[in-house]
């Protein structure tokens, strides 16, 4: 299995000392930990798309790149790619040129997402939520399977005979589904043959077992071999050698991200403590503790859903740079030789 890191880049001002950092000062800060993650052997850093002033990674693409000409081997990937409101030729050509300047290391991971800003941003009307994203989805896995592409749709204008430049070195360019509880998305995915993401940050793992399952069963009937259809999961991580001291240390830092930057329609705009013990339990969504239990509980998660790959948020709510950077040491030392042969 492997283990791999994303950030949204939120700006949080730190709970203890109140200071925020500049955005200048946070994507600094996050090329250092792709470099720190490269070294210690995580397999993938992933950047994720929002459009607001206290999120401000509006585009991952550029974001990677700066962190492809400081790194040499880790993939790179988007977590994720607002694919509902953004230009599938535009997505595409991004990443294939990431793709192309890293080496082959690019990845998009796409998603409908969680905020609604982009919508008003970029033109598009909210109540197309679902036919937008269906349709963008369409024309992206077309663009990424010929260099000449003929297409037609509801949203955007139609191609005719359109070459699409540049060409991913990878091909095809990988595309994963990223997915966030709706039932019908992972089959969706499995009836595609894309790999899929369930990112999972309140919810007991076990209730999602049947999504996956039901995953692999619609691939399988689409005619898709088992080694195509391959499983992450995300969620939140922090590690500490002490468990107990990660629990406490981590959670002012995790109550302070949601309550400064969680979609108010989605979660409570504060985690109580009781709230959040039961979500860093060993069977509930959210990773902290020391690395033996963080591999307890990947070893959990993998009996549920035979995953091919762990991705964890782990910089949230405006960590000082040493508490993420522990998390990377520490993972990458005592958790990642462990279970990279599952």
């Amino acid at each position: 299995m492997e283990i791999g890191l994303d950030t949204f880049g939120d700006i949080t001002p730190d709970p203890h000392s109140g200071r925020a950092v500049s955005p200048a000062e946070r994507y600094r800060d996050i090329i250092a930990l792709a470099k720190l993650a490269e070294d210690a052997g995580f397999a993938l850093f992933g950047a994720g798309e929002h459009h607001r002033l206290d999120i401000p990674v509006s585009s991952p693409a550029v974001l990677l790149a700066a962190i492809a000409g400081a790194t040499r081997r880790i993939r790179l990937a988007s977590t994720v790619t607002i694919l509902t409101t953004l230009d599938p030729v535009r997505v595409y050509q991004d990443f294939a040129t990431l793709d192309l300047a890293s080496g082959g290391r690019a990845a998009i991971i796409a998603g409908r997402g969680a905020f609604f800003e982009s919508f008003a941003l970029f033109g598009h009307d909210t109540a197309d939520y679902d036919a937008l994203f269906d349709e963008h989805l369409d024309l992206l896995l077309k663009l990424r399977a010929a260099e000449r592409v003929t297409w037609s749709g509801r949203f955007r204008p139609p191609l005719a005979d359109a070459a699409i430049s540049p060409r991913a070195l990878q091909d095809p360019l990988p595309v994963w589904l990223g997915v966030g509880g709706n039932p019908e998305s992972p089959i969706r995915a499995g009836r595609l043959g894309l790999p899929v993401i369930l990112a999972n940050i309140s919810k007991p793992p076990a209730g999602f077992a049947d999504q996956i399952r039901a995953y692999r069963e619609a691939g399988a009937a689409a005619g898709f071999p088992p080694e195509r259809l391959k499983v992450g999961i995300g969620s939140h991580l922090y590690c500490d050698a002490d468990g107990a001291k990660a629990r406490d240390e981590f959670y002012p830092y995790y109550s302070a991200y949601f309550l400064d930057h969680a979609p108010r329609t989605n979660y409570a705009a504060e985690v109580p403590r009781a709230v959040y013990d039961e979500r860093v339990a060993p069977k509930g969504p959210t990773f902290v503790g020391s690395p033996e239990e963080i591999v307890d509980k990947l070893g959990y998660e993998r009996e549920l859903f035979r995953n091919d790959l762990f991705l964890g948020h782990f910089d949230i709510g405006g960590q000082p740079f040493a508490m993420a950077a522990r998390t990377i040491e520490l993972v990458g030392a005592r958790v990642i030789p462990v279970v990279k042969d599952w």
